[in-house]
C-alpha cells in the first residue's frame, strides 16, 4: 500500500466525521426544540437528613456499658480475640508482637508497656484502658484515637465487643469487678 493510498482513507474518514458533526448542527438549526416550563410530570422526593458524627466522648455518654458488658461471654470473647492474636500476645509475660501484650491491659495506663514502641497518638492519650475506652476503641481503633498505627477495621458487634473486653479482664492478674 502507498503513501497516496492511506491519504486517502484518512481523508474518508476525516470526511464522514466531519459530516457527520455538520449534519447534527444543522439539524439543531433548523429543528428548534423549547424545553416547557412545566414538566409533563413531577417527582416526589422525600429529603434526607443528615447526622453529624460527634467526639468520642458524648458517644461514651450514650453507651450503657453495664448492660454492654451482661451481652459478653468469656468464652465467645476467646473465639472473637483469635483475630486480634494475630498482632498481640494475651498470656502472662507473653512477648510483644506487632501490637503490644494485653496481659493486665484493662485498667491499666494507654501506652504503658515499656519495651514496646507506641504511635505518638497512643502515647500521649492520658487515659486508662478502662470498660468505656476498650468498648470505644474496638469499635474502631482509628477514629477512636487518631493517629494511631492500629490499622484494625474494629468489631461492630456488641457482643463480640463485650466478650472480648471481659475476656481481656479475666487475662489479669487481678481482673476488675463488672460494671
Amino acid at each position: 500500500m502507498d503513501s497516496f493510498e492511506i491519504n486517502k482513507i484518512v481523508a474518508a474518514v476525516l470526511m464522514v466525521a466531519l459530516l457527520v458533526i455538520g449534519i447534527g448542527k444543522l439539524s439543531d438549526l433548523i429543528f428548534h426544540v423549547e424545553k416547557p416550563e412545566t414538566p409533563g410530570y413531577s417527582v416526589e422526593v422525600e429529603t434526607a437528613t443528615t447526622i453529624s458524627t460527634t467526639s468520642s466522648s458524648t458517644t461514651s455518654d450514650k453507651i450503657d456499658i453495664s448492660a454492654l458488658m451482661a451481652m459478653g461471654d468469656i468464652a465467645h470473647g476467646e473465639k472473637v480475640f483469635k483475630k486480634c492474636a494475630a498482632c498481640h500476645s494475651i498470656i502472662k509475660g507473653g512477648k510483644n508482637a506487632i501490637g503490644p501484650a494485653l496481659y493486665n491491659v484493662v485498667g491499666r495506663k494507654v501506652g504503658a508497656v515499656e519495651d514496646y514502641k507506641y504511635s505518638k497518638a497512643l502515647a500521649a492519650y492520658d487515659k486508662e484502658w478502662t470498660f468505656e475506652e476498650l468498648n470505644g476503641f474496638l469499635i474502631k481503633p482509628a477514629k477512636w484515637i487518631k493517629g494511631t498505627k492500629m490499622a484494625y477495621a474494629g468489631l461492630r458487634k456488641e457482643k463480640d465487643r463485650a466478650s472480648v473486653i471481659k475476656y481481656l479482664n479475666e487475662n489479669s492478674d487481678s481482673p476488675l469487678p463488672l460494671p
